[in-house]
């Protein structure tokens, strides 16, 4: 997901490339054979999985479940478009919920078009730029949690020159607009609205006080100036996507933490902090948000240690307003997108994540001791073993755990410098991946690998492409397109029926592709159409269905490789047949991002990120990013 889209609307890859050209390894010969001859893996391997083909239609032909069995959606999907506004199927409507900047409470200051929200009150509004969500029932009341994950700077900040903050002011207000946002919702004769000053409602930002917990809490590369012991930070940072405990709290996931960090007279000179930030990507500039040159806790000259106190998984208990969020630092510290939990037949917790970077990995955390409803929880995600994915050509995979015996790390810098310790191990470098979902209905799991234009990509001299750590990005089974701006979606299934196994079996759900463009791999996999073209699945939830509901995040030029699939979108996808539909699409420029549903499952929530067009206010309005209200005109079951 992006950083910030802002003068120069650039991607988190695109600016981290930029800053942080990734090294080369001299292995071309071998990245060629690889590349081209992708015996094991092409050409029918991966065929298994319910008759969801997995290669590009040249490669794999008579897949039948799709033909053979009726569908089980209960709409028809719907075309691709290019307009401004939300389109779903006939027989669905959809109403805005709630936008960037309405009240929370009575006391908030009003929505200005031209301007939008000043700083005094910019904490008492629904943040900006909507991600990933969830909703909770406290008490009969419906309680909803929402992601804001950066600011769109120039908007935010009319009267400076770019959209860089020129004062203290600025600052906070853009720190105001970030983080979570806690609410009531309510069902009224109108349809669903904030309940406006609420008990349950809250904003939580990058100044809200936060506990340290797990393996890296009191450790000196924690500790502050301001919090000497290493245990108490102020603030989450660029909340992508969400997840929900099995206790009924809220996940909120530190993706590109890396951008609201600079440095006022030179990066720490310390070789292990010097090789973290490289990891990172924590430079001297930023990425636009100007924190540290008006907020000291954010300048790494005078405070090295603050950005190690960011990238981590946050919980955040929606039915206390006071309650204190913890940052869970055993769960690992990188680019978190989304966390998915489950339980695992013997009762202990099972957290997948994936790290959103080209090149990255994979993650597993599974709990030392068991759940027990309405039993202790506080050591579920604090106490246990962090895993990452190994993905084998034949099929099959392997979670590696990370040790202080694996990875040659003591388990503090295990938690701060996760990375690192996941290329100890050799861990396989993924494309970028995104949201997980864990099917309710079956023994298995999802994640969005959403592109990696670096993917097998070398230089003059013959050299591939490697991640920070210099792991390198050449083809392999489960990223086996090189230059992939398309996209797939990995599923595997754990051994034993036992999400806490070590081993398990993958295929391919989709690839994502353009069959009207091309006719090899890049066509995508033949649940790929005309009808249902898309490029970077990048968000996903499963419903108690069974069925999959993709988002995607990436190039709605409408031109090129990309021609017929319109804006961003929604797709739902049946994981026993391989079918994929169009459900809905957002307006153009906007990722649609973060879902959830009402507690009778009669209404769905979709976020729209970053839009273009003059959404939702229609024109002349400022475009505002906000969560839509999807309902069906007989108020049966959405999904």
């Amino acid at each position: 997901m992006n950083i910030q889209k802002t003068v120069e609307r650039m991607s988190a890859d695109e600016w981290d490339e930029k800053n942080f050209p990734r090294p080369e390894v001299q292995e071309f010969d071998r990245v060629v054979e690889r590349a081209i001859s992708r015996r094991g893996f092409l050409g029918g391997a991966l065929a298994f999985g319910s008759g969801a083909a997995v290669m590009g239609t040249s490669f794999l032909k008579g897949t039948t479940a799709m033909a053979q069995q009726a569908s089980r959606f209960a709409f028809e999907g719907i075309a691709a478009q290019t307009d401004g506004t939300v389109h779903v199927p006939e027989g669905y409507s959809w109403k805005t919920l709630v936008r960037w900047g309405d009240p929370l409470f009575s006391d908030a200051p009003e929505f200005d078009a031209a301007n939008g929200i000043p700083t005094e009150g910019s904490d008492r509004v629904m943040g900006e730029n909507t991600d990933g969500m969830e909703l909770f029932n406290v008490g009969g009341r419906e309680i909803l949690v929402v992601n804001s994950e950066y600011t769109n700077n120039d908007v935010n900040l009319p009267n400076t020159e770019d959209g860089t903050p020129a004062s203290a002011e600025d600052v906070l207000r853009l720190q105001n607009f970030q983080g979570v946002s806690v609410m009531e919702i309510a069902e009224g004769e109108d349809g669903w609205s904030v309940v406006v000053d609420s008990p349950f409602n809250r904003r939580i930002h990058h100044n809200t006080p936060m506990r340290i917990d797990g393996p890296a809490a009191g450790h000196d590369l924690l500790k502050t100036e301001a919090d000497p012991t290493g245990t108490e930070s102020l603030g989450t940072f660029n909340n992508c996507g969400s997840g929900r405990t099995p206790w009924g709290t809220y996940l909120t996931c530190e993706e590109n933490f890396n951008g609201y960090f600079g440095a006022t007279g030179g990066l720490p000179s310390d070789e292990k902090i010097a090789a973290g930030y490289e990891r990172y990507g924590i430079n001297e500039e930023g990425s636009g948000y100007n924190y540290h040159a008006f907020d000291a806790r954010f300048d790494v000259t005078t405070n090295p240690n603050e950005p190690h106190r960011a990238g981590y998984i946050v919980e955040i208990d929606p039915s206390d307003a006071s309650s204190t969020p913890v940052k869970h630092t055993a769960l690992g510290r990188f680019k978190h997108e989304n966390a998915a939990a489950t339980v695992a037949p013997d009762g202990r917790v099972v957290v997948y994540m994936g790290d959103d970077e080209r090149g990255e990995f994979m993650y597993k955390w599974l709990s030392r001791d068991v759940y027990v409803p309405g039993g202790d929880t506080s050591t579920l995600l604090s106490e246990g073993q962090l895993y990452v994915a190994k993905f084998n050509d034949d099929m099959t995979g392997e979670w590696l755990a990370l040790t202080p015996e694996t990875t040659g790390m003591d388990a503090a810098e295990i938690a701060i410098f996760t990375r690192t310790a996941a290329s100890a191990v050799g861990a396989t470098t993924m494309d970028r991946p995104e949201w997980i979902a864990v099917n309710p209905t079956a023994i298995e799991a999802y994640c969005c690998l959403t592109n990696n234009s670096r993917r097998g990509e070398t230089a003059d001299d013959g050299s591939i492409r490697t991640n920070a750590g210099g792991d390198e990005m050449a083809t392999n089974a489960p990223n086996p397109r090189a230059t992939n701006e398309y996209g797939q979606i990995v599923r595997w299934r754990p051994h034993e029926d036992n999400h806490a196994s070590d081993g398990f079996d993958w295929d391919l759900y989709v690839m994502a592709g353009n069959p009207t463009v091309h006719e090899d791999a890049y066509a995508g996999s033949e649940n790929v159409n005309e009808g249902n073209l898309f490029n970077s699945p990048d968000g996903m939830q499963i419903d108690s269905s069974g069925i999959i509901w993709i988002q995607t995040d990436g190039d709605d030029s409408n031109e090129g490789d990309f021609a017929g699939m319109g804006n961003n979108q929604m797709l739902a996808g049946d994981p026993v047949t391989g079918e994929i539909r169009r459900f809905l699409t957002g307006p153009k420029g906007a990722e649609v991002t973060g879902l959830t549903w009402s507690s009778d499952r009669r209404t769905m929530f979709v976020g729209i990120q970053h839009p273009d067009a003059p959404f939702p206010d229609g024109e002349g309005a400022l475009p505002r990013s906000a969560i839509v209200a999807v309902k069906r005109d007989d108020n049966a079951l959405v999904g």
